[in-house]
């Protein structure tokens, strides 16, 4: 490839010259030249790209330091250097040269002396179209001035004053026509025959209508022509013809094209001094890029055993360890090198083998690490020497609320609350601690587990911390229930059986005593035993909630119509807290569950009195606050599931939201606290879920009441389509039964 490059360079300079020079005439010259050039154009691209890789290959190796490639560099800006010099000062002396001939050839005599002999031209010509302008424009006006005069004025007059007109013209006319529209005669003057008539071409009627005057120039016939309309004739046209030198201005017009040429020449003396000078250039260019061509081959050619060593080296530190360089025969450097190289590769990939066979072991135990910490429901962390955060799993970041940036941190920092154990740990020098620790995250208190102990090194060394923690929250409050449950059994027992002899002791007491004492005694006597009656009273209906709460019965289920007992809930409660704005949203299709519907029921009754003693509460204790009372119950189903919410406007929920299932927690003050743990074993009781959240603001004002959430598995009804006496009939029993 390279012998044909310097093979064709000079045969292409040769087809360039000859198509610029000794060929540079006939039809064929520009495609002739285009295809030349077409073809420099790419022997030249083709070099340049070529060049540019080899060059492109060597700056990289320079880039690389490796060996070879600054000799490499070095003869190649010899070479470039060595041809750029002498080319580049030849260009610049040729265009030089060229631009002085330029300069002689467009002086400002030459340029004198062209437009002289144009204007003389020009000035012959302007004469002879003045000249016929003028005595058309007099002949025209005297036959208009004959016409007005004469009333009737035919043909042959016409012609006779065509005749005396012409003869007033001092200098001549050759001929003298009066026609019409159409080009055809209607007189002749003296000396004007048929067979020397040439008619008027539709363009020239047009300009002689629209300029006053048309003027024809027959330079071959020796003649000069003007046609100008007749205002007082109805269409006619006098056409006059004068003999000028045609011939003269025949060369009028070459001499007009011949300045027009060098004024275009001139125009273009720059870029014809461009094109030279680019034509040049690109002998130039192709010199120096022969020349680099040159000096990358010569270069190649000494440094080819470093460059082999050097690209051996480059696929060895990308990895590829199976590469081998060719051994020279010898016993120089180079061939010891190559030796040399080939046996430090072999020992490398064994090298390598070993440390991916231990990579992959110590992968395998990661991963399997990492699976069993993020599968556990158990909170990890993993602690550094000093404490600070350097692993969490999901359970942890779950349990804790873990954020981003909580990383790298002390452990004392990020869950403040683990940092008394923590600290015990390191002063007593004990290898695991263990603690309850209460946590809050994000409105959730959460009782957890926490498991503190010391990671060791094999040399005993201390390498770390691992915080190990489960959530105990429902655990404790299973244990919180089973123990109220316990004392709920016991109270129950040891209290209810001697309520009712007391009561009725203290009613005989009264009976007997009330007649046999003084007015005031009788009296005080009454109020007391009253008072013993009433506390008896309230103690037996707290025994009774014990009671349920201890021990709630079984749920009788068969198919009822949730919606239907939520509207009775409703009904009741509406009757029951008349200042009470109740808003529902209870579909009109009823949605059938397996469910005990007394115990639903009283669930149901439950929240929605819940929901009024909360506003209740809320006006005892803001009484200066202006609030409308609002209760919203709604009912929709979700697939398999009814969800009951009832939103109240009230004192809202306590900021720890966990113990609200327990026993006597209440926020009110005349409250047992019971209701909403038994409300939650019947929920739960029926497989469905109590949820309690804080509720959407109502109306303009921004603060939030409670908003309780059950959710209850419904039946899939095999007949949706439902008689409407029997859904009316089911509502109007559990109403019954509610008001029971």
């Amino acid at each position: 490839m390279t012998l044909g490059l310097v093979v064709l360079g000079p045969v292409l300079a040769v087809a360039t010259i000859l198509v610029l020079g000794p060929l540079d005439s006939g039809r064929g010259a520009q495609l002739n030249l285009r295809l030349v050039l077409l073809a420099d154009l790419v022997y030249v691209l083709l070099l340049a790209a070529l060049v540019l890789s080899r060059v492109a290959k060597m700056i990289a190796a320079r880039r690389a330091k490796s060996a070879g490639s600054r000799l490499h560099l070095r003869l190649t800006g010899a070479f470039a250097l060595m041809a750029l010099l002498p080319t580049i000062t030849v260009a610049v002396f040729a265009v030089l040269t060229i631009n002085i001939g330029l300069e002689t050839w467009f002086s400002e005599r030459v340029r004198n002396v062209v437009g002289a002999s144009l204007s003389a031209a020009e000035a012959y010509e302007e004469e002879h179209r003045e000249g016929l302008t003028q005595d058309a424009r007099a002949l025209a006006a005297f036959l208009d001035a004959n016409r007005r005069a004469t009333f009737i004025m035919d043909d042959g007059e016409l012609r006779q004053a065509l005749s005396q007109g012409q003869a007033q013209i001092q200098r001549g006319l050759r001929e003298a026509y009066v026609i019409d529209g159409a080009a055809e005669i209607r007189a002749r003057g003296e000396r004007s025959y048929l067979f020397d008539y040439e008619r008027p071409t539709p363009a020239t009627f047009a300009i002689a209508d629209d300029a006053g005057i048309a003027l024809v120039q027959d330079w071959d016939r020796n003649e000069l022509r003007a046609l100008i309309p007749l205002r007082a004739f109805a269409d006619r046209y006098l056409y006059i013809t004068r003999e000028v030198d045609g011939q003269i201005l025949n060369l009028l017009d070459d001499t007009q094209a011949t300045a027009r040429f060098y004024q275009q020449q001139e125009n273009d003396r720059g870029r014809v001094l461009f094109d030279f000078a680019l034509l040049y250039l690109g002998f130039a260019f192709l010199l120096i890029l022969a020349a680099v061509w040159l000096g990358l081959w010569f270069a190649e050619r000494l440094s080819r055993p470093v460059g082999r060593l050097t690209g051996a080296a480059q696929r060895v530190g990308a990895g590829d360890l199976d590469v081998k360089v060719v051994e020279e025969d010898g016993d120089d450097e180079i061939a010891m090198l190559g030796r040399y190289f080939n046996q430090m590769t072999r020992q490398l990939k064994g090298q390598r083998e070993t440390l991916l066979d231990n990579t992959r072991q110590i992968e395998r135990r990661q991963r399997l690490f990492d699976s069993v910490l993020t599968s556990v429901t158990s909170g990890v962390v993993g602690l550094d020497p000093d404490g600070r955060v350097t692993f969490v799993n999901r359970s942890a970041e779950r349990l804790l609320g873990w954020q981003e940036n909580q990383h790298r941190v002390q452990i004392t920092v990020a869950v403040p609350e683990f940092g008394p154990l923590f600290d015990r740990l390191r002063e007593q020098g004990i290898e695991t601690a263990q603690e309850e620790v209460h946590v809050t995250r994000e409105g959730r208190h959460e009782n957890l587990l926490v498991r503190l102990s010391t990671r060791r090194r094999e040399d005993g060394g201390l390498e770390g911390y691992v915080v190990a923690f489960d959530d105990v929250t429902d655990l404790v409050s299973a244990q919180r229930m089973a123990a109220w449950g316990d004392v709920a059994r016991r109270i129950a027992h040891e209290i209810k059986n001697p309520l009712t002899p007391i009561q009725l002791s203290a009613e005989r007491i009264r009976r007997k005593f009330r007649g046999q004492l003084p007015t005031e005694d009788a009296e005080r006597l009454e109020q007391m035993t009253e008072v013993i009656v009433r506390q008896t009273n309230d103690l037996r209906r707290i025994v009774d909630e014990f009671s349920k709460f201890a021990r709630m019965p079984e749920p009788d289920r068969k198919p009822e119509d949730v919606v239907n007992i939520l509207r009775g809930a409703v009904l009741l409660q509406e009757t029951g807290q008349p200042e009470v704005h109740f808003v529902t949203d209870l579909p009109e299709a009823a949605i059938p569950a397996e469910i005990d519907a007394t115990m639903i029921g009283q669930a149901f009754t439950n929240l929605v009195k819940n929901a009024g003693e909360a506003i209740e509460t809320f006006r005892e204790k803001h009484p200066d606050e202006q609030i409308t009372p609002e209760i919203r119950v709604t009912c929709h189903r979700d697939g398999d599931v009814a969800e009951i919410i009832i939103e109240d406007n009230g004192i809202g929920l306590p900021e720890d939201t966990s113990r609200l299932f327990e026993p006597y927690v209440t926020t009110r003050e005349k409250g047992t606290g019971l209701g909403l743990p038994i409300v939650k074993k019947i929920i739960e009781e029926h497989g469905g879920t109590l949820v309690l959240d804080e509720a959407q603001p109502f109306g303009a004002t921004d603060r939030r009441g409670a908003r309780a959430v059950v959710r209850l598995p419904v039946m899939v009804a095999k007949d949706p389509a439902a008689p409407q006496e029997q859904i009316a009939a089911d509502r109007l029993a559990a109403l019954s039964a509610f008001e029971t």
